[in-house]
């Protein structure tokens, strides 16, 4: 059984940063991508940003210039850095693991197997 925990949420202002940590753990899986996603309150569940095992990114148009992927795959780990945080990046961040995909990325929820419990990030204005 694959975990997924994310860290590095918080209360920031506008024009802000933050980076968040989401680290895999159990099961076994030597190849698989990584996506982020965001959900606010009475809305569904968005794509921000993911990244491929052979370092493919992707990011939602909103975020594109302001958030930046990286990961360390020894740690089976990867990283979400937010700058020019706005208040309109507020939600629950949640971090999902797709292990079917080497190449590419996919921005589909239902194509990712595992989800952490999310990170809550608040951008005040």
């Amino acid at each position: 059984q694959v975990q997924l925990v994310e860290s590095g949420g918080g209360l920031v202002q506008a024009g802000g940063s933050l980076r968040l940590s989401c680290a895999a753990s159990g099961g076994t899986f030597s190849t698989y991508a990584m996506g982020w996603f965001r959900q606010v309150p009475g809305k569904e569940r968005e794509f921000v940003a993911a990244i491929s095992w052979s370092g493919s990114t992707s990011y939602t148009d909103s975020v594109k210039g302001r958030f930046t992927l990286s990961r360390d795959l020894a740690k089976n780990t990867v990283y979400l850095q937010m700058n020019s945080l706005k208040p309109e990046d507020t939600a629950v961040y949640l971090c999902a693991v797709d292990l079917n995909r080497y190449l590419t990325v996919t921005t589909t929820t239902g194509e990712y197997d595992y989800w952490g419990q999310g990170t809550q990030v608040t951008v005040s204005s």
